[in-house]
């Protein structure tokens, strides 16, 4: 008996642990669960096939380094389950609303030290400095400034709102939090795909925030004009518009998107098929990294390139309507803002690789190989999740209320009893109210009378 309720036992625990997972992720109302869910998916299905294109666009590289053909893909895969690690342990055991206290101030002090480090011993890779070695790991800083940078905006935005600070402080905090931490990212690595990136998730968050129109356009023009800088204060900037017509310089400066535009034209309406690209074979640079989406195309043909667009487009679907079932306006800039910032930085890559925007080298999220962009765009995904985690459970959002609470004003017993009594005294009775009895039970009229009659009748005889 005791053996078989024994193995009895162990289906149980098995079950009610797979309950307690999928309640993790299906916990909450259809609203809160359906964009969860998509972007779940959307951003597995993205992981797993960019394993497969990394596999597949990195052979030629790596035989070429005299390395093993699947050097770059176990690599690859060490840095997908970390970062789902991370992911899930962000987004169930960090709730948002704690980026509002120490812990940002912690991770941008952390992230401004990093970008310092960077300037002074950093690495030099394809002419700019922006990788930091510590050991046998190298990284780019850049990746988690991103989610630093938006974080800091929402947060002095959601401050502001709730008349936490005023507008002074508002500007002071976010020049010095915000503006001066991204003008040294931008000087030190000369890097203006991150900032650009950057720049976009800050509009994101003063749109979510629903910022007055002047305000908001006062920040575009800014931002252009920080764009418009920053192309022309670097000559080798000016070289990346050869993408309007690149067989100006077809060995030169447009060499790269020529070749991607071969690999586009061979692909056709359903490609090559995997594994059977030709632009991989040393003639098309960074195949397995920035120019990844070209060989995508190459081998699965414009069908593949709509489904990778369309997933994207998925994922912008779900951070948006998870930012609309926000519990408060900071969950709706970080959840949007991070959204935003993710998929504009895959467009941009896309862009490029399709010749509708100059070269930036910035990686296409999910897919193209590198740890930095990996571990970045989950840092992104995790902080959405936690958003709707907040969103689908009810005990989340009463403790960050709780957190939120603030004494309005201390009295002393003695005046509060005195407050009371002098409430109590000037209440006036109702006409219907009657004092109280003794007794809290109600008296039976009938049984009383009888009683009396009873002990009268006794007297007598």
């Amino acid at each position: 008996m005791a053996r078989d309720r024994k193995n009895s036992s162990l289906p149980a625990s098995q079950a009610g642990s797979a309950r307690r997972s999928s309640s993790v992720l299906f916990g909450g109302s259809r609203d809160v669960v359906i964009p969860r869910v998509a972007l779940v998916a959307s951003v597995i299905v993205l992981t797993v096939f960019g394993l497969i294109m990394v596999f597949s666009s990195s052979t030629i590289e790596a035989i070429n380094e005299d390395a093993s053909v699947t050097s770059y893909l176990f690599k690859q895969l060490g840095i997908v389950l970390f970062s789902l690690v991370m992911c899930a342990a962000m987004s169930i055991f960090i709730p948002y609303y704690r980026w509002r206290g120490r812990l940002l101030d912690a991770f941008m002090l952390g992230t401004i030290i990093l970008l310092l480090l960077t300037a002074l011993i950093g690495t030099v890779g394809l002419g700019a400095q922006r990788w930091l070695s510590i050991g046998p790991i190298s990284f780019q800083p850049s990746e988690f400034a991103k989610v630093a940078f938006l974080a800091m905006a929402a947060r002095v935005y959601a401050e502001l709102v709730e008349g936490e600070i005023d507008l002074g402080q508002a500007l002071i905090r976010a020049g010095l939090l915000v503006v001066l931490p991204l003008g040294l990212l931008f000087v030190t690595q000369s890097d203006l795909g991150t900032t650009m990136i950057c720049l976009v998730g800050i509009v994101a968050v003063l749109w979510l925030g629903e910022v007055p129109i002047r305000y908001f356009v006062v920040f575009l023009i800014l931002i252009a004009l920080v764009a418009i800088f920053g192309i022309a204060s670097a000559a080798y900037r000016s070289s990346r518009f050869a993408f309007l017509d690149p067989w100006a310089d077809p060995y030169g400066s447009g060499y790269q998107l020529i070749r991607a535009f071969y690999a586009f034209g061979e692909g056709g309406l359903f490609g090559v098929g995997l594994g059977n690209s030709a632009e991989k074979y040393l003639y098309l640079p960074e195949a397995e990294t920035d120019f990844i989406f070209a060989i995508i195309g190459e081998e699965f043909g414009l069908v593949g390139a709509v489904v990778i667009v369309a997933l994207f487009i998925c994922v912008l679907w779900a951070g948006l309507r998870i930012a609309r079932n926000a519990p408060d306006l900071f969950g709706t800039m970080i959840a949007g803002g991070c959204t935003i910032m993710l998929v504009f930085q895959a467009f941009l890559n896309i862009g490029c690789v399709i010749g509708l925007l100059p070269t930036t080298g910035k990686p296409l999220p999910f897919i193209s190989s590198g740890g930095s962009s990996m571990i970045g765009s989950y840092l992104l995904v995790g902080m959405i999740l936690s958003v709707s985690f907040a969103s689908g459970s009810e005990s989340g959002l009463y403790q960050k209320r709780r957190e939120n609470l603030r004494v309005v004003r201390a009295e002393s017993p003695t005046s509060s009893s005195r407050g009371t009594s002098s409430r109590s005294s000037q209440r006036p009775r109702r006409s219907s109210e009657r004092p109280r009895s003794s007794s809290t039970r109600p008296r039976n009229t009938s049984s009383s009378r009888s009683s009396r009659s009873t002990q009268r009748s006794r007297r007598r005889r």
